[in-house]
């Protein structure tokens, strides 16, 4: 397996990575809104996307956007996206992604990583062999619609 950080160049391999994602939080496919979404990301550089490749297919990726912790006056990563082919399930991608994200994290001395997921998904058990905590302050969010 390699993880490379993504950049505009992995467009094409991680487009339909993330149409997956998007469906598999029940929003319908749009390949096109996504590519302008990834595009933004990356041109941008407002987050950092890590792609897993076996055989030189692209199989997974996690997205983290950076935030910061008043309290501890640190930056802090949110690992909002976590995916894999459902192909690919169960190959220990999801947790090479999650020690390449740990892995930056330690080495740009944030604070930590917060996991931004739905209660009932299924890759909860993942994130707690892989050390994350269900944090009860992180509970709270409000939608403006």
């Amino acid at each position: 397996m390699t993880i490379i950080q993504a950049t505009t160049e992995h467009l094409d391999d991680l487009i339909p990575l993330f149409d997956g994602y998007r469906v598999f939080y029940r929003q319908p496919s749009n390949i096109k809104d996504v590519r302008a979404f990834l595009k933004e990301r990356l041109t941008k550089q407002d987050s950092v996307i890590y792609i897993a490749y076996l055989d030189a297919i692209a199989v997974g990726f996690t997205q983290l956007y950076f935030l910061f912790s008043s309290v501890s006056m640190k930056p802090v990563f949110l690992l909002n996206d976590l995916y894999i082919h459902s192909n690919y399930r169960n190959k220990n991608i999801g947790t090479a992604l999650i020690n390449k994200a740990k892995a930056l994290c330690k080495e740009k001395g944030y604070k930590g990583i917060i996991i931004q997921t739905e209660n009932n998904n299924p890759a909860q058990h993942l994130y707690q062999r892989e050390g994350f905590v269900l944090d009860a302050d992180l509970s709270f969010f409000w939608k403006a619609n």
